[in-house]
């Protein structure tokens, strides 16, 4: 594999550190800290510039809290300057060169890809095959090893000071393990790391229909006892070279469907999974309160229910829709926002 070198002079670069600012705010220009950071703007963005020049940057402590949906887990923040930006600036310039390594099929936060793409492929495999291998792996952002992460890194970029950098962001979590959900960087870390299970999966398994979203990846054949050796074997994989192991690996014939990335995909019609509907079902409950106590505008509620319509018009969801009055609730706010 070509490794890539002389990439810092782009990171530090006056227009991308500009660039990886905006894109750091985006969506969060409420945020008191940033306002304060915007009142002398292009000085504390030297500041920023020159903390990666001069090679004084170190990853600063995190902050955390635990959240419930979809399941139990600590998210990790880090402060907007200098370490969110610091974090996109890196990833403007190395986000091409690890997009070149990955398999068409690993459908999370990619360009292009994501859980609806994710969905239409799972569909295209359930369709042309009889059984279906469904594996996620045990408390996969805790687990990564750092030194393993560091390891993956080298076989690509070779640019001393990028490494510098890389290596103080994958050793800024106490301990020999964690990528921190929360981080930036973190999504594309958690990638690369598993990009050597899909080019196993794919080059040493050889198969044709499989595809990851995150640490939840599905193998598809005709061959039941295929999958079961690959079952095997991918144990043995992730143990022997990540460091990881499974927390559910189960074998099925598709026609019981194949419950992934949200959904339930059948031959003929997609359904959207019982806990999603659930928690829709919750929100949508909790709007009208919300409105009369004030803790919710109707935008906020607006948005809400538009979102809801868009992620179950991917399934086979005009009953569901009609049950939920999607539709009157959606026209109701409007009107009234």
């Amino acid at each position: 594999m070509k490794r890539v070198g002389n990439l810092w002079d782009s990171i530090v670069s006056k227009e991308n550190i500009e660039a990886a600012y905006l894109s750091a705010r985006k969506g969060k220009a409420w945020q008191r800290t940033i306002q304060r950071f915007d009142e002398n703007l292009e000085e504390n963005l030297d500041a920023v510039r020159m903390s990666l020049v001069d090679k004084t940057f170190h990853t600063a402590p995190y902050r955390s809290k635990k959240v419930f949906e979809p399941t139990d887990r600590d998210i990790f923040f880090l402060p907007f300057a200098p370490d969110r930006i610091i974090q996109h600036a890196l990833m403007r310039v190395i986000e091409p060169i690890w997009e070149s390594l990955f398999i068409h099929d690993s459908y999370a936060c990619r360009k292009g890809k994501g859980m609806h793409k994710g969905s239409t492929r799972t569909m295209e495999f359930v369709r042309r095959n009889e059984y279906c291998l469904k594996c996620d792996i045990s408390k996969f952002y805790p687990s990564v090893r750092h030194d393993v992460l560091s390891a993956i890194v080298r076989r690509k970029i070779k640019c001393p000071e990028t490494l510098w950098l890389i290596d103080d962001i994958i050793n800024s979590f106490p301990g020999e393990t964690n990528v921190p959900i929360g981080n930036y960087t973190s999504q594309w870390f958690g990638n690369l790391y598993l990009n050597e299970l899909d080019t196993f999966v794919k080059h040493e398994l050889r198969c044709r229909d499989y595809l990851r979203y995150c640490d939840d990846f599905c193998l598809f054949s005709d061959d039941k006892g295929y999958l079961n050796e690959c079952a095997e074997r991918i144990r043995e994989f992730l143990r022997a070279r990540l460091a990881l192991r499974l927390s559910k690996c189960s074998l099925f014939p598709v026609a019981h469907g194949v419950d992934f990335l949200g959904y339930r995909h059948f031959k003929d019609f997609v359904l959207l999974r019982k806990s999603t509907t659930k928690r829709i079902k919750k929100r949508l409950k909790g709007i009208p309160w919300g409105i009369r106590s004030k803790r919710l505008t109707t935008e906020r509620a607006l948005s809400s229910v538009a979102s809801t319509l868009g992620w179950i018009r991917w399934g086979n969801t005009f009953h569901l829709r009609r049950s939920l009055h999607l539709d009157e609730w959606f026209h109701d706010l409007k009107e009234v926002s």
